[in-house]
């Protein structure tokens, strides 16, 4: 299953022999460059312990190998997200 921007991820060696420690990782956007069968540059945030992130960064993964920890929502087509505060005029 490919990520989606919004996606928790758990990124361990699976996914790449780069990630011996595991990470979080939060999904900005899955680039569309060209790679090897199977495998995708995803640009998100590291995150720590508490779900803070830390570090910004572009990672190469094969996607069977990612453990995708909590799915974003689908926000329904035509509906816009509104803000809590109210906008003046």
């Amino acid at each position: 299953m490919k990520p989606k921007a919004g996606d928790l991820l758990h990124v361990t060696r699976a996914a790449s022999v780069q990630f011996i420690n595991p990470i979080m990782f939060r999904v900005i956007r899955v680039l569309d460059w060209i790679t090897y069968d199977g495998w995708i540059w995803l640009d998100g945030y590291q995150l720590n312990a508490r779900g803070d992130a830390v570090a910004r960064r572009s990672i190469f993964v094969q996607s069977a190998g990612l453990v995708i920890q909590r799915r974003t929502a689908p926000v329904p087509v035509g509906q816009q997200r509104r803000s809590s505060s109210p906008q003046r005029r």
